[in-house]
């Protein structure tokens, strides 16, 4: 098969296809163009803006300012980079203990990078790993910005011309992908890097695999107006499978099952649309098994994530009946109407027979106010129920956009958190905290500048 035309990508023991021999195109070539028109499909539908497919042409690229910082140049690709920036840190967390991570070297954050992508695309369980390669023609030269573009690219559509010249390399182990791209990292660094990851993952797993995972939606995973990313493709990205949803297993709605996340995820996920009561996240998003979360505003990803191992630790008995309890006093006023408690109760998969809930009721409500305070529940049922995340600990914020850094520079912010006795939960607009008070109800962060990061 015809290698990668390109000094920087060398031999390689995986199979190849591609779509450029036209004129000599075998059954495996008509089944990859086959498959590459259906991926195109998914993700862009039938009809792509070509502002929208610009903005997804990026490479994956650190941030002069933070050696291991993903630079986003135009909004959208943050379904892809903030997965990948998720996925890497949760790498250097488990590496760097004790170390600053401004002393990364670019040969390990380039190893890091690789990896990464490696545990995305093993989440697949593919029985056989696709890895797409962007072939350069020979003519390709450099624009005054820096970006490869040729004559053939200049006189078509960008899309229609990135679609003819992708390979595909075939790997049998998660092991040869690695090694791969640790030989070709200008794959992942050069100007369609994050396309051919998301054609990777989506190759490998099988675009019918995808599709049925969506199930009852039909649209693209990719916006074909605004450019950012499905809930679908988030998924995809941070778990491997690509449903819709965000709460734990399956929920009926509407008498439609729809499904949600199976299992503790390696890394987490919040959303201030959760707050807006747009949605639920569940358990195994919200405690993931190591404390880094990708973070969603109503536009864009950042990330967040810590040193501090314990946020990762599974919720407490108590910690979850508290949080059940939240849910019914979205005002934050650390009480709930008495008429709640059955359904508190119930909830939080306690007794919940009518007898002893008018039993508690009474004792909980002993003055008849009509009300339960969140003290006096917590004493009843969970006496001296200690928390699994300490009280006080330190957070870092990824935005891989220059534009909403201060200075323009892409670097982690850092805050202190502190999770507090009598949480105003009501008093604040600031969406960073509305966020995260969706995971923690009683927390407030001091950030170190004084001011909180944007989610947008």
């Amino acid at each position: 098969m015809q290698m990668p035309n390109s000094s920087n990508e060398n031999e390689t023991s995986g199979s190849s296809l591609t779509l450029q021999n036209r004129d000599n195109m075998s059954a495996g070539t008509v089944s990859l163009e086959r498959e590459l028109a259906s991926t195109r499909r998914l993700l862009w539908g039938d009809h792509v803006k070509e502002d929208v497919f610009r903005r997804w042409a990026q490479g994956f690229h650190f941030s002069p300012d933070e050696p291991s910082a993903l630079i986003q140049q135009e909004g959208g690709p943050c379904a892809a980079i903030a997965p990948v920036q998720g996925f890497l840190l949760k790498i250097l967390l488990s590496e760097t203990v004790g170390h600053s991570l401004q002393d990364l070297t670019t040969e390990k954050c380039n190893s890091v990078l690789v990896r990464a992508v490696c545990l995305i695309l093993g989440q697949c369980l593919a029985t056989k790993y696709n890895v797409a390669v962007y072939r350069k023609n020979d003519t390709e030269g450099q624009t005054s910005s820096g970006l490869n573009v040729s004559a053939e690219e200049l006189s078509c559509d960008a899309i229609d011309h990135f679609h003819r010249r992708i390979e595909v390399h075939t790997f049998k182990a998660i092991t040869e992908v690695e090694a791969f791209y640790t030989r070709n990292i200008r794959i992942l660094k050069d100007k369609y890097g994050v396309l051919l990851l998301l054609y990777s993952v989506i190759l490998s797993k099988g675009v019918e695999a995808v599709e049925m995972e969506l199930s009852e939606l039909s649209d693209p995973l990719i916006h074909s107006t605004y450019g950012y990313g499905s809930q679908g493709l988030i998924n995809l990205m941070l778990t491997g499978r690509a449903v819709a949803h965000v709460w734990d297993h399956e929920q009926v709605v509407g008498g439609l099952r729809l499904r949600g996340i199976e299992n503790q995820n390696d890394i987490g996920f919040l959303t201030i649309m959760e707050h807006m009561q747009y949605c639920t996240v569940g358990s195994f998003y919200k405690n993931p098994k190591h404390p880094v979360w990708v973070l969603a505003s109503e536009t864009h990803l950042t990330v967040l994530f810590s040193f501090e191992r314990r946020l990762a630790a599974p919720e407490t008995a108590g910690e979850s009946a508290e949080r059940i309890f939240r849910s019914f006093d979205p005002e934050g006023n650390n009480f709930i109407p008495s008429a709640a408690l059955q359904d508190v109760l119930c909830a939080a998969d306690l007794v919940s027979e009518p007898e002893y809930v008018e039993l508690m009721r009474r004792k909980l409500d002993s003055e008849n106010l009509g009300i339960i305070l969140l003290s006096a529940f917590m004493d009843e049922f969970f006496p001296g129920s200690e928390r699994g995340a300490p009280d006080t600990f330190t957070l870092h914020h990824y935005n891989g956009l220059s534009r909403s850094n201060p200075g323009g520079r892409v670097v982690y912010r850092t805050g202190r958190a502190a999770l507090l006795e009598c949480p105003m939960r009501a008093a604040t607009t600031d969406p960073m905290l509305t966020c995260l008070q969706t995971k923690w109800p009683s927390i407030d962060v001091v950030w170190d500048d004084g001011q909180s990061p944007s989610l947008n």
